[in-house]
């Protein structure tokens, strides 16, 4: 049982699923006005282009595709998607009537990244802002939501694996211990720091199996809390995800 556990794991470490319960690529767009009108943004007629190329050339709209996609209001923007392309374009439409394009940007190099847009007369500027934003979990609808499907997902699971092994039911507790502790870490500290979110992923694994180990170490062994990570991570990042996709466009 232990061996096919790690095929789904595998499987799952290089697929979209992730973005589902784990801090999102991102990018935050500060608007700037080189004169003095300052037209709102109307967020229904304007979008986000994903560019395979510098010249934008093969492209496809962001779209919205579970929480994917480009939230604008009145003066500003922010994008989440499950992987960006390249490189990005932004087509905003304005309260004054003109629709302006921007020049082809890089995507971001963080899984978090901040942008200035110049709007300018007819059309924008983006570059990458000097100082970036640090990204606050905590103040996210999205974050605590992927801590309540991961916390009943996980211990689900958790009690499945004890049943099936006949280990103490007192191992629950470290379930809940560790991902009240890999949560906050992931989402908070190094979802400013990593580039691939199956980074995250494997940080959590590791993280969890070594508190299952340290919390019982009269009922488990390290092999067990290996594996006892990787079956509760498993599902909570596939039947997570599932549950995520389908109620992530209600959150913003």
């Amino acid at each position: 049982m232990k061996k096919l556990l790690l095929l789904p794991a595998l499987l799952f470490m290089f697929t979209p699923l992730f973005g589902g319960v784990f801090p999102k690529p991102e990018m935050d767009f500060d608007f700037v006005y080189q004169g003095e009108d300052r037209p709102a943004i109307l967020p229904d007629t304007s979008e986000q282009i994903q560019c395979q190329d510098n010249q934008c050339i093969q492209n496809t709209p962001l779209g919205r595709y579970g929480i994917q996609k480009l939230y604008c209001h009145s003066d500003g923007c922010f994008s989440i998607a499950y992987k960006y392309a390249p490189y990005q374009q932004l087509i905003i439409d304005f309260s004054d009537g003109v629709k302006r394009q921007s020049n082809v940007f890089p995507a971001p190099e963080r899984l978090h990244d901040s942008f200035t847009v110049t709007v300018r007369e007819g059309d924008l500027w983006v570059e990458r802002s000097a100082q970036s934003h640090t990204f606050n979990a905590l103040l996210r609808a999205d974050a605590w939501l992927s801590l309540i499907i991961i916390l009943l997902t996980e211990v689900l699971a958790a009690f499945s694996y004890l049943a099936y092994t006949g280990k103490s039911y007192r191992v629950l507790y470290s379930v809940v211990l560790a991902n009240l502790i890999t949560m906050p870490l992931a989402w908070q500290i190094l979802g400013n720091v990593v580039t691939e979110t199956a980074l995250l992923w494997l940080f959590c694994v590791i993280t969890e199996a070594f508190i299952f180990w340290l919390c019982n170490r009269r009922q488990l062994s390290l092999r067990n809390a290996a594996a006892l990570s990787i079956a509760v991570n498993v599902t909570s990042y596939s039947v997570g995800s599932m549950i995520s996709f389908m109620v992530a466009p209600y959150l913003f």
